[in-house]
C-alpha cells in the first residue's frame, strides 16, 4: 500500500545507503504513488486504514499501469475505489490505441492502392498524408503485439457466471475481390462484477465449425464457470455452447426471439401480439411471467395456430432468465448491452469500409475492444457482489431440489 505521506530525510537515507543503480526510478515510483495515494484517500474522505465518520468511499486495491519517462518505464500503482473510479489525469493519459489502430488500417488503405476519393480526403483530415510504408510498418507491429496478447491472454478472472456471444459483418480483400467475413465477440462478467471481453476471432462464415472453435479457444484459456449464455438463435452457435459449455443455460435474446415471431405473424396481427409478448417481461416474478407466458399462447392459440406453436417452441430458451434474480433479469434477456459495443465496433470500422486484409481488421476491432475493456475494468462494478453469489447459489438450489423431487418417488415391488 503506497503510503499518503513520506519522511523526506528518512526516505533519502534509506536508499543512499542502498547505492542502487535504478535510484532515480525507484525516487519517482514512490513520489508519483505517495500523491496517487493521497489524491485517493481525498476522496474517500479518510486515509487508508482509519475509521472516520467524513468517509464516503473505500480503497479497494490497486491496477497497475506502465509510464514511460526518461528514468525508464515505472510500475504505477492506480488506487481503485469501492465505488466510483480514480484515474490521475494530472499523471497519465487515458489509452488511445482504437485511434492509433485506426490511422494504421487507414493508412494501409491509403498505401496499398485501395483508397477513393472520400479516403484521400479522410487520410488529408487525419493528417496522416505523409506516413511511409516503413512508418505504418512501425505502428502496427506495436499494435498488432497488443492486440495479440489481449486476444490471447488467460481468462483467469472467472467464474465468468454470464456470457454474451454476437457476430458481425464486415469487408474485407482477399484474392483480388471483397468478400464478408465474420468477427466473433464474447463477453462476460467475471467473479468481481465488471465485464470483460473474452475474445475476438473473424472466420470466413458464422458456421457452427466457427462458433465451436471459437468457445474452445475460450475454455482452453480458462473460461469457466458460465451458468448462462445470452445470444441470437443461430444454430450453429447454439449447439457449440452445448458441445463446450455443458453445464450452461442458453438465453434466446428477447430483442432477435420477437424479430424472429413477427416473420411468423400475419402483418395485421403483429401489434397486438408484440404487445402481449412485451406484457410477459412486464411481471413482478418468475411465476408471473411463465403464467402470462400461457396466457400468451392461449391467445393466439384460436386464431393463430402457427404463431402458437412458435411460442410453445421457444418457451424455455426465451424465459432462461426466470432462474436468476429479478434484479439482474434486464442485463441478462438480451443481446442489447452486446449491441452498444457493436455500435462503437462499426463507428470505427465504417471509416474504412473495406479492410484491405484480415490482419488489419483484427488491428482495428481488437484495439477497439482493448480499449473497451480498459474502460470496463477501470469503471464501477456490472453486476453486484451479492447478486453474482446469489445466481450461482439458485441454480445450485434448484439442482437440489429437482434432484430431491427425483429421489421421492415411490419404489415399485413385484
Amino acid at each position: 500500500m503506497a503510503n499518503p505521506s513520506i519522511d523526506p530525510a528518512r526516505f533519502l537515507h534509506d536508499h543512499l545507503a542502498a547505492a542502487s543503480p535504478d535510484l532515480l526510478r525507484t525516487l519517482l515510483t514512490t513520489f508519483i504513488d505517495t500523491l496517487m495515494s493521497a489524491e485517493a484517500d481525498a476522496i474517500c474522505g479518510a486515509q487508508y486504514g482509519t475509521s472516520s465518520p467524513e468517509r464516503v468511499n473505500i480503497r479497494n486495491g490497486y491496477r497497475h499501469r506502465d509510464f514511460d519517462t526518461r528514468a525508464g518505464t515505472l510500475d504505477v500503482a492506480i488506487p481503485k475505489l469501492r465505488q466510483g473510479s480514480y484515474f490521475p489525469d494530472w499523471l497519465l493519459e487515458r489509452r488511445k490505441r482504437a485511434e492509433a489502430a485506426l490511422t494504421s488500417v487507414v493508412a494501409t488503405c491509403y498505401l496499398l492502392g485501395v483508397s477513393t476519393r472520400r479516403m484521400d480526403k479522410l487520410v488529408e483530415s487525419l493528417g496522416i498524408s505523409r506516413l511511409s510504408k516503413s512508418q505504418v510498418s512501425v505502428m502496427a507491429r506495436d499494435l498488432d503485439e497488443h492486440v495479440t496478447s489481449f486476444r490471447t491472454r488467460p481468462l483467469d478472472q472467472g467464474p465468468y457466471t454470464f456470457v454474451a456471444a454476437d457476430a458481425l459483418v464486415l469487408k474485407v480483400r482477399e484474392g483480388g475481390r471483397v468478400v464478408n467475413v465474420h468477427a466473433l465477440l464474447a463477453t462476460g462478467v467475471n467473479a468481481d462484477g465488471h465485464r470483460e471481453i473474452l475474445g475476438l476471432q473473424v472466420t470466413s462464415a458464422e458456421d457452427g465449425a466457427g462458433w465451436l472453435a471459437f468457445f474452445r479457444d475460450l475454455t482452453a484459456r480458462g473460461l469457466s464457470g458460465v451458468r448462462l449464455v445470452t445470444s441470437d438463435a443461430h444454430r450453429g452457435l447454439v449447439d457449440a455452447i452445448g458441445a463446450t459449455l455443458p453445464g450452461a443455460t442458453w438465453q434466446r435474446c428477447r430483442t432477435h426471439y420477437a424479430a424472429n415471431l413477427m416473420s411468423a405473424t400475419p402483418k395485421a396481427s403483429w401489434p397486438w401480439v408484440k404487445t402481449l409478448l412485451h406484457s410477459v417481461y412486464d411481471q413482478p416474478d418468475a411465476a408471473s411471467v411463465h403464467a402470462q407466458y400461457d396466457r400468451l399462447i392461449d391467445t393466439v392459440a384460436g386464431k393463430l395456430p402457427t404463431v402458437a406453436d412458435h411460442l410453445e417452441a421457444a418457451r424455455d430458451d426465451v424465459l432462461a432468465f426466470t432462474g436468476f434474480p429479478k434484479e439482474i433479469w434486464r442485463q441478462i434477456w438480451s443481446n442489447n448491452p452486446q449491441e452498444r459495443l457493436n455500435r462503437e465496433i462499426r463507428r470505427r470500422t465504417d471509416v474504412v469500409g473495406i479492410f484491405p486484409d484480415r490482419h488489419a481488421l483484427i488491428r482495428l476491432v481488437g484495439a477497439v475492444l482493448a480499449e473497451q475493456h480498459d474502460e470496463w475494468t477501470e469503471g464501477r462494478r456490472y453486476l453486484g457482489l451479492d447478486i453474482l453469489t446469489k445466481s450461482r447459489l439458485t441454480l445450485i438450489t434448484t439442482d437440489t431440489k429437482e434432484t430431491t423431487d427425483t429421489n421421492d418417488l415411490p419404489a415399485l415391488s413385484a
